[in-house]
């Protein structure tokens, strides 16, 4: 051995060792620490299989189900969010090519005055007031009614024809409406015509055709009325809206056919006029013969007393050829002009005769002093017309069932 070799301390003389070998290189600690992180595994495998009474195999199935589910979250996530972030920016690119950034708006608006600024903010303040009372408007729309009017100078008749209507509101809770329309001459209203309900339908086609007794000259002192209404069975018609003609200011000498909006309808004028509604129920039994009526009860009379009330009760008539076979009332209800009765009545009425009786509804208000006076009253049978047919016409085809309907009362025909 030379000097120089002797001099040198051969490898791993001077307490090292050489490099990969030896527990104290870093190589021999990751792979203990690998072998310790597999036995810590196998050990926490050995727990989950006899706690789960599993097998190894099927635990680490488990686990690996459950890490993909995570991680197939994780990815649906950040796609979401990925997604997201590239719309908003497709939104801003656009912005930023033509339109302007309002922060320097607002920038450029302090250095050069804000008072060219702020005017503009007022004034599209008060076009976006405009255009919410112009949608406002447009919610207040009633739809509109096509109608004709035909004038016969010899006849002094008046052809009215309800031809259609459109666009009429939504007055049920199904999205529809069941229209129907009463056409009637101002201010006598003596004669008033309906048209057939139109069932679940906001753009009704009538093709109904009425005539009215008018001398030509009272045509200048006459308004026709077109009021349009939702049928309920069960609760009194609501008026969707009317139109009003001033027959005077009409070109009678041609046949005049065209379209009008629908206006709110006039529910004060309405009360002016009104006698009241009742409400009742009809049923039959064919088998049995036997018509029975509850009368329920009414509402918005007409004052009758000194005090501004009514006493008012009901009186049933049932009626044949012109004879009345039988009759009977209700209790009478004290100073009230929205009685509640709940009372029943029945009558004996054989299935062959059915389709000739008439019923008679009269409402009346009792004078203990004086004699009692009638309200109004509502003509029920096959000879009825209007809602009274209609409820006759139920009732029959409804044979054992009661069938309950809103009237009108109608004025008390004159006594000759």
């Amino acid at each position: 051995m030379t000097k120089e070799t002797a001099g040198k301390p051969a490898d791993g003389d001077d307490g090292t060792t050489p490099s990969g070998g030896g527990e104290g290189t870093p190589g021999s600690t990751e792979k203990s620490n690998s072998e310790k992180a597999l036995k810590q595994a196998n050990v926490a495998l050995d727990f989950l299989s006899e706690k789960m009474h599993m097998s190894k195999a099927a635990v680490v199935a488990i686990l690996v189900g459950a890490a993909l589910l995570v991680l197939l979250i994780l990815f649906c996530i950040c796609r979401r969010c990925i997604c997201k972030g590239k719309k908003k920016g497709g939104k801003d690119g656009k912005k930023g090519k033509g339109a302007v950034d309002m922060k320097n708006v607002q920038l450029l608006g302090g250095e050069l005055g804000k008072e060219k600024v702020q005017p503009d903010m007022e004034e599209l303040a008060d076009a976006m007031e405009d255009n919410e009372g112009a949608e406002e408007k447009e919610a207040e729309k009633l739809g509109k009614l096509q109608y004709s009017l035909d004038y016969d100078f010899q006849k002094g008749e008046l052809s009215v024809g309800v031809i259609q209507a459109a666009d009429l509101p939504a007055m049920d809770m199904g999205g529809t409406s069941d229209p129907y329309v009463k056409t009637y001459i101002l201010p006598d209203k003596k004669k008033k015509f309906e048209t057939k309900v139109h069932r679940k339908t906001l753009n009704p086609v009538f093709n109904e055709t009425f005539v009215f007794k008018v001398p030509y000259a009272d045509v200048p002192s006459k308004t026709l009325v077109f009021a349009i209404y939702d049928f309920d069975r069960f609760s009194k018609h609501d008026q969707i809206g009317l139109i009003k003609l001033p027959l005077g200011c009409m070109d009678l000498a041609r046949v005049i056919e065209e379209w009008k909006d629908v206006d709110p309808p006039e529910s004060e004028d309405d009360k002016s006029n009104k006698l009241g509604d009742i409400c009742f129920s009809l049923r039959y039994v064919p088998t049995a013969g036997k018509l029975t009526i509850v009368i329920l009860e009414a509402k918005n009379l007409k004052k009758m007393d000194v005090g501004g009330l009514s006493d008012p009760y009901v009186k049933l008539s049932l009626m044949m050829n012109g004879k009345r076979l039988k009759k009977k009332k209700t209790t009478i209800k004290k100073c009230t002009l929205n009685p509640y009765y709940n009372e029943s009545f029945t009558f004996e009425v054989p299935f062959e005769q059915i389709q000739k009786v008439t019923l008679i509804v009269t409402v009346v208000d009792y004078d203990r002093i004086g004699t009692s006076e009638p309200i109004g009253r509502v003509v029920l049978g096959c000879t009825a017309t209007q809602a009274e047919l209609r409820h006759w016409s139920d009732m029959l085809a409804n044979p054992r069932r009661p069938i309950a309907q809103w009237h009108t009362l109608q004025e008390m025909p004159e006594k000759s």
